[in-house]
């Protein structure tokens, strides 16, 4: 690759560089943008990330640089697939661990076979509301604000596509799942409704983003190792 930038010999971030970022648990998406953006100064580049992860979850994470981030639109469209556990029995009010459970149910009468069930109505093209306790934004205010002060918030239906929705392992009360899905799908409010369909409760115990497009979670860089790379081609420039 050509460099115009001899900071950064491997990379040139101001022409624009795509970054796949395996993000760590409890990071913001906005955490991994700053860290990256930290790890490249002196440079003064645009950083953004293309497809929110929620604190709790884990994954892919697409980071662009400089002229790339005006594609950023383009990358987030694309179709994105997930791996994570549910936990059958029990509901919090976040439809994941980020709150205390709210109530729990008796799960002894559900069976396997009601659980496979279940994923039918979830398939296709689908409508849901996104979870009290997120990041998208009604008068400009996020959702999470409003709903962290208890106050009342208005839920917009949304539709989006689910095209695949697998079961891959059930030893309730957990439950583990793969689905594949359009951009802007809440996988938390997924949850909940699958729970809801078994006449129970469900939420989010785990959650990994392990593809976005074509781009997979096998080819991404853990932060740390990012970070501590640019560390060392900076050191070895200004050597």
């Amino acid at each position: 690759m050509d460099n115009e930038n001899p900071q950064f010999p491997d990379f040139n971030f101001a022409q624009g560089e795509l970054l796949l970022i395996n993000k760590p648990y409890k990071w913001t998406s906005f955490d991994v943008v700053g860290k990256i953006r930290n790890s490249l100064k002196p440079l003064k580049l645009k950083v953004g990330h293309a497809g929110t992860l929620d604190p709790l979850a884990t994954g892919l994470l697409i980071i662009c640089t400089g002229k790339l981030t005006k594609q950023i639109d383009t990358f987030q469209a694309e179709e994105k697939e997930y791996t994570g556990t549910m936990i059958l029995g029990a509901t919090t009010p976040s439809f994941d661990m980020e709150t205390a459970i709210d109530q729990e149910f008796a799960i002894d009468d559900i069976t396997e076979d009601a659980v496979y069930a279940a994923t039918t109505p979830f398939k296709g093209d689908i409508a849901q509301y996104p979870p009290a306790h997120s990041a998208v934004k009604v008068n400009g205010e996020r959702l999470y604000v409003k709903a962290r002060l208890g106050e009342e918030v208005e839920l917009r239906q949304r539709f989006v596509t689910v095209n695949e929705f697998e079961i891959t392992r059930v030893a309730l009360p957990e439950i583990d799942f793969r689905i594949v899905c359009s951009k802007g799908t809440y996988i938390r409010s997924l949850v909940s409704d699958f729970g809801k369909q078994l006449n129970n409760g469900a939420y989010l115990s785990k959650l990994t983003r392990t593809r976005s497009g074509n781009f997979l979670l096998a080819n991404a860089f853990e932060v740390a190792d990012l970070v501590q790379y640019l560390r060392n081609k900076k050191e070895e420039t200004n050597g």
